[in-house]
């Protein structure tokens, strides 16, 4: 069993749903704090506010999220918030590929979108959203392959807006298409301590949980 502190430091609290309010951000900065997460994320709107409620903390990175939940901003909107984040002071950044133009086998686009961002966040870490349930297997291989081309430091499984969480399949087949050229990040549906491991054994080394989840995950582990 790992420690709190093990985990923690494995887990990327949040509030980013469309109805998380001021209160949520401040109790995901709470419990970042508490706990030493990894980091914490709001959607943009209170991600400054986000970063000012962490300063000081040392160890848990204040992160933004870049199209977030679709992914089909255009890339100068994406380029824009990438910029507009790391100005207000976020360390790292996951960012939504562009589903529908994946979907539409446009993956050149694809690939460029990606790599615009990554060029202009530099050395920050860039976790890229695949959205693994509106894809099939084969489209999870290419959508990893190509996230990894393009230049990102970790493939994520989803935003957590889509049903069905993320599978212990999703993040083998995407350790296996990648081997150790980036890391997993899994983010939906998980939802209690048993989940979590079981993805961690499967090759997943950080996840995206909101708040309330995250808080019950790390008191099971006293």
């Amino acid at each position: 069993m790992m420690s709190p502190q093990q985990l923690a430091m494995m887990i990327d609290v949040s509030a980013v749903r469309s109805d998380s309010n001021w209160n949520d951000v401040q109790n995901t900065a709470a419990l970042a704090r508490q706990w030493h997460c990894a980091a914490a994320f709001s959607l943009p709107a209170f991600t400054q506010e986000l970063v000012g409620l962490l300063e000081g903390v040392t160890d848990t990175a204040a992160g933004g999220v870049v199209g977030f939940p679709s992914g089909a901003d255009t890339t100068a909107t994406k380029i824009f918030q990438a910029k507009e984040l790391t100005r207000f002071g976020c360390t790292e950044i996951d960012m939504v590929m562009n589903i529908g133009q994946f979907l539409s086998e446009q993956f050149t686009k694809v690939e460029t979108d990606i790599r615009s961002v990554k060029q202009v966040i530099g050395s920050l870490p860039l976790k890229v959203i695949l959205e693994c349930n509106y894809l099939s297997t084969d489209q999870i291989k290419r959508a990893s392959e190509l996230v990894v081309r393009a230049g990102a430091d970790w493939v994520k499984t989803g935003t957590g807006w889509v049903s069905g969480g993320t599978t212990v399949e999703q993040v083998q087949l995407i350790k296996q298409t990648i081997g150790n050229a980036a890391r997993v990040k899994a983010a939906g549906g998980v939802s209690n301590l048993k989940i979590l491991l079981e993805l961690h054994n499967a090759g997943a080394e950080r996840f995206g949980i909101g708040y309330k989840k995250a808080s019950e995950i790390l008191t099971e582990t006293i």
